[in-house]
């Protein structure tokens, strides 16, 4: 390290209340990754920052350069509060798990060791852990959190209902993110780079058609339209799309006479009352109703049975 550079601090206290939590009773070795063995897990280290890969499921796919310089310059002061979490592969690498931007603030400010929480995960574990430690922090957008749920859904296996007691959260709030997925990509990036809001986005997503959906979309950003005059104008689509086209009630009025007609050349036929009914898609029934057996019995020689 520079003369210029100051020292870092090997562990501060306040590792924060939830992480405290979960690494209470592991011992802080103050060990160098040249001396972290693959049986010294769940254990917090100093490790070579040049051992650590990146998570290749880390769910995270932007990180903001401002802030990342922040935090830089803010480790360069304090050292690095809270440890990141790791896996041991061998003997001298390890996988990161959480703390992606701990991580790579630190290397921009030129720490070559960083505190980390050691523990043993398979790849599934790995995916998992390092999903679910994101989404819990809540500093994810909207749509990588979709995202993030849309991967513990098919690559961990789990079902809606686990899924919201992995995360803490309700399953209509899972759907909802789930939802925001069959957006087109436009409004997601939007959604993504805080150009809209969620509030926006759950409005978007009940219009049927993605034309219209994009058509209010480019509107809200033109415009800078709130989320209710966006649920105002979602509204309006869908009430215009339940009016029925006039030329298409015309064709209708003229079906239901042609019926009517049918109806009355069968009742004629069978001596009868016979019943025609059929809907809008031209599926229906055609009803012959009898009080007797004899009349049953004269309908079927009618009908040749």
């Amino acid at each position: 390290m520079s003369d210029n550079k100051k020292p870092v601090p090997t562990r501060k206290g306040g590792l924060g209340r939830g992480l405290g939590s979960l690494l209470e009773g592991n011992k802080y070795t103050g060990k160098t990754a040249e001396s972290t063995t693959v049986n010294e897990v769940n254990t917090i280290a100093d490790i070579a920052i040049e051992h650590i890969q990146t998570n290749p499921y880390q769910p995270r796919t932007h990180f903001d350069q401002t802030a990342l310089e922040e935090l830089a310059e803010s480790i360069r002061i304090q050292g690095i509060i809270q440890p990141i979490t790791v896996r041991q592969l061998d003997q001298n690498s390890f996988q990161l798990i959480s703390g992606e931007r701990r991580y790579q603030a630190a290397k921009m400010a030129g720490l070559t060791t960083i505190p980390a929480y050691i523990r043993k995960a398979d790849d599934q574990q790995m995916l998992e852990m390092a999903l679910i430690e994101n989404i819990q922090r809540e500093n994810l957008n909207a749509i990588e959190i979709a995202l993030s749920y849309q991967r513990l859904l098919t690559e961990c296996s789990l079902k809606q209902e686990e899924l919201g007691d992995r995360v803490g959260k309700k399953r209509t709030t899972v759907t909802n993110y789930l939802r925001l997925l069959k957006l087109p990509p436009d409004i997601q990036i939007a959604l993504r780079d805080n150009v809209i809001s969620m509030g926006h986005a759950r409005a978007l997503i009940n219009i049927d058609t993605i034309d219209k959906q994009l058509e209010i979309f480019r509107k809200v950003v033109a415009e800078e339209l709130s989320v209710r005059k966006v649920e105002e104008l979602v509204r309006n689509v869908q009430n215009a799309s339940k009016k029925p086209d006039p030329q298409q009630k015309l064709v209708f009025n003229r079906y239901d006479e042609e019926l009517k007609g049918v109806e009355k050349k069968l009742s004629s036929q069978f001596g009868t009352k016979i019943l025609v009914k059929a809907n809008n898609d031209g599926k229906g029934e055609i009803k012959i109703p009898f009080v007797s057996v004899d009349e049953l019995n004269r309908i079927l020689e009618i009908l040749n049975y």
